[in-house]
């Protein structure tokens, strides 16, 4: 399966949940469409030339965060509502690029719906709520 085969699939696994009855009323729902569209942006933003090392270092450990298995609300144990964590690591590493880079390096690899700025900053501004502020609060000590 190629890389934009396994997006297209993403995204089409989340709507699909968001189709559902708990979909439907789950109050992060919003939220959730955007993990494949955040996942797809670490890639790209890792292959970008422009893209500073230490700033490279990081979206690294935030796709690593991504697909393991093991993070703070996985996956396998959670269904989609484990993504949770990791878009809110992938809002804060890509928040930290846009401070410290050209913030269009950024949007010109944005393939999802809307401003990825105001998405970003959505999702930061509703982390507490998503995760509880201690957990908020150690996913963005360990990826400082």
């Amino acid at each position: 399966m190629n890389k934009e085969d396994f997006y297209q699939n993403f995204r089409e696994k989340m709507r699909k949940w968001l189709a559902t009855d708990e979909g439907k009323t789950n109050k992060f729902g919003e939220y959730l469409m955007f993990a494949p569209d955040l996942f797809h942006l670490l890639c790209k933003l890792s292959l970008d030339d422009a893209v500073p090392v230490k700033e490279k270092a990081k979206l690294a450990g935030a796709i690593a965060y991504f697909v393991s298995p093991i993070d703070l609300l996985p996956e396998a144990l959670t269904g989609p509502l484990g993504y949770v964590d990791d878009i809110a690591v992938a809002a804060f590493v890509l928040n930290g690029l846009v401070n410290n880079t050209d913030k269009s390096i950024v949007e010109k690899h944005w393939a999802g719906d809307g401003d990825v700025l105001q998405v970003i900053q959505s999702i930061i501004k509703g982390a507490d709520d998503m995760l509880g502020s201690g957990l908020w609060a150690k996913l963005r000590k360990k990826f400082q």
